[in-house]
């Protein structure tokens, strides 16, 4: 059974839809944007914060400015003593913040890499309260302008797609992102998707809808179809390694699939058990992405 809240904006939208459906598809996509305060956080996650701490002072914080807001990057350096390899791009997800990557970040530091983490808009301490594809691209290309090229790109949940449409140059107006390998987690494949899912959410009505899907075209400067990974990845052939549990909830593995088939430069490795977050610490999967940022290839978690 729908909650009250949802309940009510249900049938606001659909009062809306009917009186001005060009307000409802604007409105519906303000909403789909809108993101969590970033200081109200639940106990979970005051712990989870507490943990990252020690690595996360460790970083120098810099403020890129985008013509969007400010864009909060961590640069996480090797330690002392080691030889530094390469240089990689790590991207958190939806309701997530860097500090939620750090298990990454470290392994990926200790195995000589400058690692680079930005907050997404409207998430950690970057400015804003809303996230879309084409500000998340922007944040991405200015980490690119000041810290790039990148021997790999990693993305979480949301971060993975953002990583994928970075790196092949979705968004007009922003360079694509130089980068010689993705490793996407726990990835969405499918934009279109998220948004029909969305409108269904709502209960939107068709010509709602249809004003919900043209804003992104609106935005981005391609029509929301566009925006599929899969299809994105088996045009631009960059050495690919996907990493998703088949149990995941919140991305069905179901899109895992869907980026395997792009093409042979897609490598597919199942991490059972795992989840869509606990995947981020799990002991296997940070050896198989930091071997696979070296350009070795590490035995598969499940064959």
């Amino acid at each position: 059974m729908a909650s009250f809240p949802l309940t009510v904006i249900r049938s606001a939208f659909r009062l809306t839809d009917h009186l001005a459906p060009r307000l409802a598809g604007r409105l519906a996509f303000e909403l789909f944007c809108r993101t969590p305060h970033p200081d109200k956080v639940s106990d979970k996650e005051a712990r989870a914060l507490a943990q990252a701490a020690p690595l996360m002072a460790e970083a120098r914080l810099h403020r890129l400015t985008t013509p969007t807001g400010c864009i909060a990057a961590y640069d996480f350096r090797p330690p002392a003593g080691t030889e530094r390899r390469r240089t990689v791009l790590v991207i958190h997800g939806w309701r997530s913040r860097t500090d939620h990557m750090v298990a990454v970040i470290d392994a990926l530091r200790r195995e000589g890499a400058r690692v680079i983490a930005i907050d997404l808009p409207g998430h950690g301490k970057s400015s804003g309260r809303r996230l879309n594809m084409a500000n998340a691209v922007e944040a991405a290309g200015m980490a690119a302008e000041w810290f790039g090229p990148f021997d790999a790109v990693i993305g979480h949940s949301f971060g993975g797609a953002v990583a994928v449409n970075a790196v092949v140059g979705s968004i007009q107006g922003v360079p694509p992102l130089p980068a010689e390998r993705l490793v996407l987690i726990s990835a969405p494949n499918s934009m279109p998707t998220f948004f029909a899912e969305f409108g269904r959410m709502l209960e939107l009505g068709p010509r709602s809808q249809t004003v919900l899907v043209n804003h992104v075209e609106t935005l981005t400067g391609r029509p929301l179809e566009d925006f599929v990974g899969s299809l994105q990845l088996a045009e631009f052939e960059v050495p690919t390694l996907v990493i998703h549990a088949p149990e995941d909830k919140e991305v069905p593995a179901a899109n895992a699939w869907a980026y395997e088939k792009a093409g042979p430069h897609i490598r597919l490795v199942w991490a059972p058990g795992l989840g869509h977050r606990r995947i981020l610490a799990a002991p296997g999967v940070i050896e198989e992405l930091t071997n696979f940022v070296a350009g070795e290839r590490a035995p598969a978690l499940v064959n």
